[in-house]
């Protein structure tokens, strides 16, 4: 047995505790394909906060809200565009073609942020015709870079389903989504860190660096196809199922069910108050961030935030985290999330100290990771399988765009207050408003969840299906 052998085997007996059993050959495929996946997050995860520091610089922060209401407008229509150009080429030639379009234009912007990048009063002081050209610059990165997750990310999981069977993936798909937090832990502390650990005046080194990077993905993808055994490719040659119906199947269909049963719409409710709630806090935490971090400085900070979420989603799924419910139960976990969720946003308004903030955002996340994401998987146990694949995609889908709409309108209160009233006080209106919004939709979250809980189990024990 060669040395190669041994430690594949060394380490599958290492992972078989929270993944399960595979055949060699398997878990050298997943392995491959779990490297391209840490790649992709990697790269992900560093573009998202020089989305933010970025945009920030190049516009200002108190536009973050109207960034994310302009790239929801402009993606829908673009996802909806590209569903139907996906369905007349194959998965493996589409994720090459993306790939290699990302690389290219992240370069461009590298190149872009080299000229452009600079600190506000510099900014302020270019002709009109540059100053405009360069707020357009900040908006387009922001809408760029928000595509990436709703293009790439997606397509890589559709690439993976069409060559895994279902079996297999059931072990091989939280074990490459477990290599994933690792690219999303290391890339942004050490890639998007780099400008500021070199005293540079720019992230243009960072964001070329991800460009490159970008095209490796090439490579790997044709050398998982070359050297993955046939039989653990699921028939290349046969036709899927359209990206846009494994995304986003039955668009009306899952409309009609979430407005016809009260427990769908209690599911939709708690993705739409926990993301609005989530949407809210996290611009809060970045506008101070923004406050007291300036240029490459303000990249390493948002990276780090970066890297801690991946950490702490990496050990929710090691530590076997995710599974809490299965020890306290559906219900409880259901009424105990939002009381966390308001202990934390009870400190985020009373705390002044940036890092205990930063402490307490990067909980919230996790909270969603290790409890409220698993927990309402686990809601459409006692649903149809029809219905299921129908309402899940639906709601996911809706629930989380229009939570950070939602958010995001909320937000945009304080740039109005702010002039209304002064910068000082115009803040503390808000920030006043967000405690009233915020206990008024936990208040609600309470209730829904005790009645969800409360159906789920009743479903449970009488073994009935509820739609």
């Amino acid at each position: 047995m060669s040395f190669q052998e041994k430690s594949l085997r060394l380490l599958m007996k290492f992972v078989r505790f929270n993944f399960g059993e595979f055949e060699i050959n398997e878990f050298c495929k997943f392995l491959k394909m779990g490297f391209i996946f840490t790649i992709i997050i990697g790269i992900y995860w560093t573009l998202r906060p020089l989305k933010d520091s970025l945009f920030m610089q190049l516009v200002d922060k108190v536009y973050l809200p109207y960034a994310k209401t302009v790239s929801l407008l402009i993606i829908i229509p673009l996802v909806i565009f590209y569903t139907k150009f996906l369905g007349h080429i194959s998965r493996e030639k589409m994720l090459i073609l993306l790939t290699t379009y990302y690389g290219f234009l992240t370069l461009v912007f590298s190149i872009a942020m080299l000229i452009t990048q600079a600190p506000p009063e510099d900014i302020a002081a270019r002709p009109l015709l540059l100053w405009t050209g360069t707020k357009v610059l900040g908006y387009v990165w922001y809408v760029y870079v928000e595509s990436f997750g709703s293009l790439l990310i997606p397509l890589f999981w559709v690439f993976a389903t069409d060559t895994t069977k279902t079996l297999s993936a059931k072990k091989g798909f939280p074990f490459i989504v477990a290599l994933g937090q690792i690219g999303g832990i290391i890339f942004p502390f050490s890639i998007g860190g780099l400008p500021y650990h070199f005293s540079l005046p720019n992230d243009s080194l960072s964001i070329a660096i991800l460009g490159l990077l970008t095209f490796t993905i090439i490579p790997l993808i044709r050398n998982f196809l070359r050297t993955v055994p046939k039989h653990l490719l699921l028939s290349f040659e046969e036709k899927k199922e359209s990206f846009g119906s494994i995304v986003n199947p039955g668009f009306l269909e899952g409309v009609r069910l979430v407005k016809k049963h009260k427990y769908l719409l209690g599911i939709l409710s708690i993705n739409l108050i926990y993301g609005t709630i989530l949407t809210i806090i996290d611009f809060n935490f970045k506008f101070r961030v923004g406050s007291v971090y300036e240029g490459v400085a303000l990249t390493h900070y948002l990276s780090l935030y970066g890297s801690s979420i991946n950490i702490v989603t990496f050990l929710c799924l090691i530590l076997g985290i995710t599974k809490i419910t299965n020890f306290f139960g559906i219900r409880s976990v259901l009424i105990l999330i939002p009381c966390v969720v308001g202990g934390i946003l009870f400190g985020f308004l009373t705390l002044e100290s940036l890092h205990i903030l930063f402490a307490f955002v990067v909980g919230l996340r996790g909270i969603n990771y290790a409890l409220n994401g698993p927990t309402i998987k686990q809601l459409y146990i006692p649903i149809t399988k029809n219905s299921r694949y129908k309402a899940e995609a639906w709601i996911e889908s809706f629930g989380s765009r229009g939570a950070k709409e939602a958010g995001s309108l909320f937000n945009m209160l304080l740039r109005p207050l702010q002039s209304a009233y002064g910068a000082a006080l115009g803040h503390e209106i808000y920030l006043t408003l967000v405690g009233g919004i915020g206990i008024s939709l936990l208040v609600l979250w309470e209730i829904n969840a005790v009645y969800i809980g409360k159906r789920f189990q009743k479903a449970l024990f009488r073994k009935e299906t509820i739609c």
